[in-house]
């Protein structure tokens, strides 16, 4: 068994659909779950709809509207035949969204989230599942809620591997092609929960490790791992071969081509990870698997929209393990994620994503206790195998407010000079 997830952009339209039809057809007689995320930003429109439902920002219905027309739009461009059953199936899918959104919310925000969010992916899956069978071929719409299985926490399900193994024991038996849908996963409570954001390539990797299978292949729009993002530089290189081991490093300090949840699964099993274009499929992409040998060129990782928030005891004593372990359980309630930390002997230094629903409450609560300042509209700059040249050439024009090294890599919190 194979693995392939493909991403919103590589379904974002018509002619995107017709080109995973191509990508499939270079591997016949081939046995592969296929991953696939909601086409294009679909899951920013369901952000968007989710808000104008749960807080009433904007008109939820014309919000819906466009979504639906959208993804009628895609169907008029792959289906002659507009009696085709996909399109009474898609428009149920719709019908449900409508209901859904009529009454008011019974539950709070990050349920209703992933309710609503969620049908993204369902929708893609189903208008891709009917195309390739339309074009002979031959898969299986497969639900991954049956499957993946979940606790309660919404927005970011923590995976019941045990019970996700029992349900994958079967599909890993199985033998053809398989559609799925990414980022979501079932509850005991005959929910669902979301994995995050990406989380597509976690739910591939997660369903390459509960089936044993032989490679997982993530299909982009570049050509495989650079070791900087096209955004932020002119001239890249392209990785041929990662180690799991900076494979995480790298994801963790947020190099969007890989989930940060993504590498563990495959190796705890030495399952391969290939990177590939899905624009260019016949390019051997970057392989990441178990053979140790340090990146040949610096990495570089740039996360905007930082805050850097300063903590300090009120009367100024030591911050000791007490205060840590304090300031760490606010962070994991409030859903804080760390990207940088830093102590000293009265303060301690953290900089995380300025996310405008946690950030306010996690201050405001830290405030009760500690002496709290923050600075915003900050960057994170991460090199993974750095030196002196590298941290002047991204430190130009910039202030260094936040600075930690170890051995092969330094992270660098500026704002502008």
């Amino acid at each position: 068994m194979k693995v392939f997830k493909f991403g919103g952009a590589s379904v974002k339209d018509a002619n995107a659909v017709k080109n995973v039809a191509t990508i499939l057809n270079r591997f016949p007689n081939e046995n592969i779950i296929v991953v696939i995320s909601a086409m294009g930003k679909i899951t920013n429109a369901l952000e968007q709809l989710t808000d104008a439902y749960f807080f009433k920002k904007g008109d939820a219905t014309s919000v819906l509207s466009e979504i639906k027309n959208y993804h009628f739009d895609i169907l008029n461009q792959l289906f002659e035949n507009k009696n085709h059953p996909i399109y009474d199936e898609l428009n149920n899918t719709f019908v449900e969204l409508e209901w859904a959104i009529e009454d008011e919310p019974t539950h709070e925000y990050n349920h209703e989230y992933d309710q609503i969010v969620s049908m993204g992916e369902i929708i893609s899956t189903k208008i891709v599942s009917a195309y390739l069978n339309e074009k002979n071929i031959k898969n299986e719409w497969l639900d991954v809620r049956g499957i993946i299985q979940t606790d309660n926490t919404y927005r970011e399900g923590r995976v019941d591997w045990q019970l996700t193994q029992q349900l994958s024991s079967k599909l890993s038996q199985s033998k053809g092609v398989f559609i799925t849908q990414g980022f979501i996963e079932g509850t005991s409570e005959i929910s669902l929960t979301t994995l995050g954001r990406e989380g597509s390539d976690y739910t591939a990797d997660i369903l390459a490790f509960t089936c044993n299978a032989e490679s997982v292949t993530i299909w982009k729009d570049v050509t495989g791992v650079l070791n900087a993002d096209p955004k932020w530089f002119d001239e890249t290189k392209k990785l041929e071969q990662i180690s799991y081991q900076d494979a995480i490093e790298l994801a963790y300090y947020g190099a969007t081509v890989i989930h940060p949840k993504t590498i563990k699964p495959l190796q705890n099993k030495k399952i391969p990870l290939y990177v590939k274009s899905f624009i260019h499929p016949e390019e051997k992409g970057t392989v990441i698997n178990e053979l140790q040998s340090p990146l040949p060129i610096p990495c570089f990782i740039f996360k905007v929209n930082q805050v850097l928030i300063s903590i300090s005891p009120k009367d100024f004593s030591f911050i000791i393990e007490e205060n840590l372990s304090d300031i760490f359980n606010l962070f994991a309630e409030k859903q804080v994620k760390v990207n940088v930390m830093q102590n000293s002997a009265i303060s301690f230094s953290i900089s995380v994503d300025n996310d405008e629903r946690k950030l306010p409450d996690l201050i405001q609560t830290l405030q009760k206790q500690y002496r709290v300042l923050y600075n915003d509209n900050l960057e994170l700059i991460t090199i993974r195998y750095y030196d002196q040249a590298t941290i002047e050439r991204v430190t130009i024009d910039k202030k260094v407010l936040l600075e930690v090294k170890s051995r092969n890599t330094v992270q660098l919190v500026v704002k502008n000079a």
